[in-house]
């Protein structure tokens, strides 16, 4: 009987140690009521992660991810749509987009959304590469 309790015990530690590493390279970002849920998030530094950016608003959003310098350009800039970087991404009312990004650096970088009052509302979030 000890036998079977040392097994289950193996593999349920085993189990959850296989989870969080899953996660940690496939995410996903909701945007609800002009918000990131979540809006703090950990990944690996150094391997590719998946993010889905799923919009659950009526409205059409944006996820920008990078430095100070980045967001600074996107508070003044006038692209309307992103779709050509995996660090910038368009996301239209009600829809699901997909990218890939491989953060090098260990650090935090803010992501956010530029459209017109949309990070004074407080759509801004972390993520923190480890």
């Amino acid at each position: 009987m000890s036998r079977l309790l040392l097994v289950a015990s193996l593999l349920a530690t085993l189990t959850s140690s296989c989870t969080p590493a899953a996660d940690q390279n496939h995410i996903t970002i909701r945007f609800h009521y002009s918000h990131f849920e979540p809006d703090f998030i950990t990944v690996p530094a150094g391997v590719p992660v998946t993010i889905a950016l799923r919009n659950d608003d009526p409205i059409d959003h944006e996820w920008i991810i990078g430095s100070s310098a980045v967001h600074d350009i996107h508070r003044h800039g006038s692209e309307a749509v992103h779709n050509e970087l995996p660090t910038e991404v368009s996301v239209p009312a009600l829809s699901t987009r997909v990218t890939t990004v491989t953060f090098d650096a260990h650090g935090d970088l803010a992501y956010t959304c530029h459209l017109p009052g949309h990070e004074e509302y407080g759509m801004t979030g972390v993520l923190r590469a480890r």
